[in-house]
């Protein structure tokens, strides 16, 4: 594309060779006139001089005119003025003319033209977004004024480029990093924008959504659902929406809204939707938690009650009666007082902030004094406590709250298996820990329960657990002081063949 310079300079070009080209051709006509009137003029002259000088000859009349004659008829046949030789110097002067001007016409195009040439380059960039090009401020071509005008708006739109690309950079980091799954779609039904944590809850990459219908990618019936409504309503809505990914469920809380532009106009609608999975499992553990209390209090209690009213009704007259139910009152009393003291033991393990009394303990230490307390089941029961170490395992724990983990252990191992069996308890290390096993024979419990026999009032045989006295909390504050000690606790079963638990604490540092 040739410059602006360039074009004008050839149109100047052109200009002045046709504005010589007619003053020559205009010159080449009347010059000869012009030359001829002029030769005359100077023939007369001569001729009225010679006829003067031949008057003083004393020649006679009519031999003064036969000789002004034949020098008049001798001029007028010369050939005066060469018509070539005109061309030619026509042709020298007006092509130094025109040299001339071409030479005066680069010097002034080179100062007035160039930075028009320069100014409308710029113009150009900054059209393409090239914020940080600047013009050339020159005060002798006289565009000094504009050349500022257009660097001053040149750093006006470098400078909202810069905010922008700011701010679109927040928003796309805001919008990737948050917790919440979010999704955009344009009022035809496309979507526009999603994060990474819409793509990673419902396990899609971008590829798979960007610029397609939302109906279209797969998204589970209860979301396309709740986006269709939004479309149909155009107005704001809240909703709780259950989705299901292989054997899990998982609980959102969405909210939709549409986006409107300027002047009202409708773009589309934003959806957001908050995974509160957790606070579902939590609200109905709770719900759990409040009736399960309830259903444990109540047997004590009415058992309680019911034999005090029979007693006070006339039956404590009956001796015999009277103390077998006052055993079974002191029996509830002391089931009650049990639940209570575990349930206050769960309530401070659960609470932000609960630590342990570490120091040295010595792993057998506590296994031996567990097994002494509870030796008088194992003697009922007519089984066996089997210890397996190798060395001392010393561990940087709370001893009592060890001993209570051990405890809860056992009693399950002894609660959950048969006469006659044995239970094992093995003593190891490795490189962070210290370990140990509590293995028995007994029931098992299934693979689908496993995951929840650390809940609260969950027990794998109900009948057998309530029969023994157990509370169902035992293993529940197992898994949070162990979580205090900052161990980890293991199960591992079969059913009919026994269950084995693994306690790993963190060793003394020496």
């Amino acid at each position: 594309m040739k410059s602006f310079h360039s074009k004008l300079f050839r149109t100047y070009s052109i200009m002045i060779g046709l504005i010589l080209a007619c003053l020559g051709l205009i010159l080449g006509q009347l010059f000869p006139i012009y030359a001829k009137n002029s030769s005359e003029k100077v023939i007369n002259t001569q001729i009225e001089e010679v006829s003067k000088d031949l008057a003083a000859t004393g020649l006679t009349v009519d031999e003064q005119r036969d000789i002004r004659d034949k020098l008049a008829s001798s001029f007028s046949r010369a050939d005066l003025i060469d018509s070539h030789s005109l061309w030619l110097f026509l042709f020298i002067i007006l092509g130094i003319t025109f040299l001339v001007a071409l030479f005066l016409g680069t010097s002034i195009f080179k100062k007035f033209a160039q930075p028009i040439e320069h100014l409308t380059e710029t113009a150009m960039e900054l059209a393409r977004g090239n914020y940080r090009i600047r013009a050339f401020e020159d005060e002798f071509s006289g565009m000094s004024k504009l050349s500022n005008s257009i660097n001053i708006l040149a750093r006006n739109l470098h400078d909202i480029s810069v905010m922008r690309e700011t701010e679109k950079e927040r928003l796309k980091t805001l919008i990737e990093n948050m917790g919440s799954a979010l999704i955009m779609i344009d009022r035809n039904g496309y979507i526009t924008i999603v994060n990474r944590a819409f793509l990673k809850q419902l396990d899609i990459s971008f590829k798979d959504v960007d610029g397609k219908l939302f109906n279209k990618i797969g998204l589970p019936k209860k979301i396309e659902m709740f986006i269709d409504q939004l479309f149909l309503t155009e107005a704001s809505n809240r909703e709780q929406i259950s989705v299901k990914k292989n054997i899990h469920t998982y609980y959102m809380d969405a909210y939709g809204a549409p986006v409107i532009g300027e002047h009202g106009k409708w773009l589309g609608i934003v959806v957001v939707m908050h995974e509160i999975t957790e606070l579902v499992k939590l609200e109905q553990v709770r719900k759990d938690f409040v009736a399960n209390v309830s259903h444990e209090l109540k047997t004590p209690v009415t058992s309680i009650k019911g034999f005090s009213e029979t007693l006070l009704y006339g039956a404590y007259k009956n001796e015999e009666t009277l103390l077998s139910f006052l055993e079974i009152i002191h029996k509830e009393s002391n089931r009650l007082q049990m639940l209570i003291n575990d349930l206050l033991d769960l309530s401070k393990v659960e609470q932000v902030g609960y630590e342990v009394d570490l120091q040295k303990v010595n792993l057998l230490d506590v296994v031996e004094r567990s097994k002494e307390m509870t030796s008088h089941i194992v003697e009922e029961k007519n089984m066996r406590l089997e210890t397996i170490y190798d060395e001392s395992v010393f561990v940087l724990g709370d001893l009592n709250r060890l001993i209570q983990i051990t405890m809860n252990l056992l009693m399950n191992a002894l609660t959950y298996s048969p006469e006659n069996k044995t239970v094992t308890i093995s003593i190891s290390q490795n490189e962070k820990c210290g370990i140990f096993r509590i293995q028995d024979e007994g029931i098992g419990i299934a693979k689908e329960e496993l995951n929840r026999v650390f809940e609260r009032f969950y027990r794998v045989d109900r009948a057998r657990s309530r029969n023994s006295g157990g509370t169902g909390l035992g293993l529940a504050i197992v898994k949070h002081l162990v979580e205090a000690h900052h161990g980890l606790l293991e199960v591992e079963s079969e059913v009919g063949k026994g269950t084995v638990f693994t306690v790993s604490i963190p060793l003394v540092k020496s």
